[in-house]
């Protein structure tokens, strides 16, 4: 997942007003294809050959068949069915198809492997990486292409976008569509209820566990089946404080740039993970637990705090108890008066190197990145959109105002989007889930990353 421009100041689009590298929903594996509608024939010209049929506003109309693929995760599917829905009626000489399920990564791999993938994908969710596509050669180069793209709307893509595309080499092969940010959820109410003060930063934070833990509840709890909740969350945002709220670290880290490992940063902010595990702050259960399990126990109460994404609430939006309220802050890891670190992610649109049909998938490109369907995605998945916008009037929930609040505030820390190299980020996770049992000390998760860090460097 590089450099990448810095974020000065950073919009989030309207979102939801009911409230995931990723939550897995539930959804049909394979979405409906719509019924394909009838084509007209194009018109004869003097050499024999046809001239393409244009639209009322005299734009070239779209045909042939057009495949989209995306992710159903915690975000759901509701946006994808309208906004596909929507398209097809904009253009209904196109025949469309969706690929779309919790599974769909796995089930597609053939095909981009294969050489013959959809013409659209959404890069979201398990076993779909975008640094390992481009680099494997799979997607479209859209760095001409978004230097003049405009919406529907007439608006430059590369104007509205809260966050800039990640750049590979100089390059881009994806844009943000989804902005989340990662960091520590409690319950306000419980919060209130028990007289415990929000963590504010680390020795806050610290604090109120203590007193958490002996009110009879373990402080914290992670997805240890999937450690990059932990690493989003605590990890990086600590690297980041310890390395002067420089975030080059982490981009050189996901360019496998050995010598950013070993900096001092990384090994101060394993240690406040060592420091969770050793004060028994870290519910022994999550090493073996996955993402929903976790979510389960913290809105049970088991647990005070949870790392995650902005995505949980609509993730876990049948099993939240009545009265439950999300507070939220994007890092912990600071110590008391240093920044927020706002530790971003974001899910991607691109096409595909090979895409049959470039000609719609720019088009659906340019139509999903309009203002209305901007509202439409915040509204139908309980997630910001990439597109700026100002939410302080809307009736999106608490939490995600709070978020918003961070992410525009100029003493906030905002970390753009970073990919690592697929092997460097599970050798990371690995060591992170081995770190938390006592299994291997803060040096030795350095040693370890290092040295694949070392191959993939070699392979460049």
């Amino acid at each position: 997942m590089v450099s990448k421009t810095r974020l000065a100041a950073l919009g989030i689009a309207a979102l939801l007003a009911v409230a995931p590298l990723a939550g897995c929903g539930s959804s049909k594996d394979e979405a409906k294809q719509p019924e394909a509608p009838k084509t007209e024939e194009p018109a004869k010209t003097t050499d024999g050959g046809t001239t393409p049929a244009t639209t009322d506003n005299g734009k070239k109309k779209l045909t042939g068949d057009f495949e989209i693929q995306y992710f159903v995760g915690g975000y759901g599917d509701k946006w994808w069915k309208k906004v596909i829905a929507d398209f097809q009626a904009a253009n209904p000489d196109l025949k469309i198809k969706e690929n779309g399920g919790p599974k769909i990564n796995d089930q597609m791999k053939p095909r981009w492997v294969g050489g013959n993938p959809p013409d659209f994908v959404y890069i979201d969710g398990p076993n779909l990486n975008d640094r390992q596509m481009v680099d494997d050669g799979q997607l479209e180069d859209l760095t001409d292409y978004l230097k003049d793209a405009k919406n529907i709307d007439g608006e430059k893509i590369s104007d509205i976008l809260a966050q800039p595309p990640q750049q590979f080499d100089g390059k881009v092969y994806d844009i943000p569509l989804v902005l989340n940010s990662w960091g520590i959820f409690w319950d306000k109410a419980l919060f209130k209820e028990k007289g415990w003060d929000e963590p504010t930063d680390w020795q806050s934070f610290l604090a109120v566990s203590d007193k958490i833990k002996a009110a009879g509840t373990t402080p914290f709890i992670h997805t240890g089946k999937y450690p990059y909740y932990i690493n989003g969350s605590i990890l990086y945002p600590a690297i980041v404080s310890a390395n002067n709220n420089d975030i080059s670290i982490l981009q050189d880290m996901a360019a496998s740039k050995v010598e950013a490992f070993q900096k001092p940063a990384v090994l101060a902010a394993l240690n406040k993970i060592v420091e969770l595990r050793d004060k028994g702050f870290i519910d022994k259960a999550s090493i073996q637990i996955n993402h929903t399990d976790s979510q389960m126990l913290f809105l049970q109460h088991k647990d005070a705090f949870i790392p995650n994404g902005l995505w949980l609430p609509n993730e876990m939006a049948k099993d939240i108890p009545g009265g439950f309220s999300f507070g939220f802050i994007p890092s912990i890891t600071q110590d008391n008066g240093g920044k927020v670190v706002a530790n971003t992610s974001t899910a991607n649109v691109a096409i595909a190197k090979n895409a049959k049909n470039k000609e719609a998938a720019k088009a659906f490109l340019e139509f999903v990145f309009s203002k209305a369907q901007a509202s439409q995605w915040a509204e139908l998945s309980g997630a910001p959109s990439n597109i700026k916008g100002d939410i302080s009037a809307s009736n999106a929930p608490s939490f995600v105002k709070d978020a918003a609040k961070y992410l525009t505030d100029s003493n906030t820390v905002v970390v753009p989007t970073v990919t690592f190299n697929a092997d460097v980020d599970k050798a990371m996770q690995d060591a992170t889930d081995a770190l938390t049992i006592s299994k291997i000390t803060p040096e030795q998760w350095v040693e370890r990353v290092v040295e694949v860090a070392k191959k993939a460097a070699a392979k460049k």
